[in-house]
């Protein structure tokens, strides 16, 4: 007869479990109001991908701009130069060979 518990050693134990039962309920609820809805993560990769794809965009645009302003450059500085000292380079080349 010992070895068999007591009635308030058996209520105590219970309500041991009970406590442990309510604070895993608990601890699942946050778990659970933690979760994102599916809904909620498909709108936000789609607002996602939206957000690259017009980064992508601006960025190709930029590149483009980049090539036109080395052109412009090309055709209004490098060749008028070319042009003004070409024929001084010539004229000193056919002076020193005279």
């Amino acid at each position: 007869m010992t070895d068999e518990p007591t009635l308030g050693e058996v209520v105590r134990r219970f309500e041991d479990r009970l406590t442990d039962v309510r604070d895993d309920i608990q601890q699942l609820g946050r778990r659970l109001d933690e979760k994102v809805d599916a809904k909620v993560y498909d709108l936000r990769h789609e607002a996602l991908a939206a957000r690259v794809t017009t980064l992508e965009t601006i960025r190709e645009k930029d590149a483009d701009k980049i090539v036109a302003t080395r052109r412009w450059l090309i055709g209004a500085v490098v060749v008028p130069l070319v042009a003004v000292l070409m024929p001084v380079i010539i004229l000193l080349v056919q002076g020193a060979g005279s």
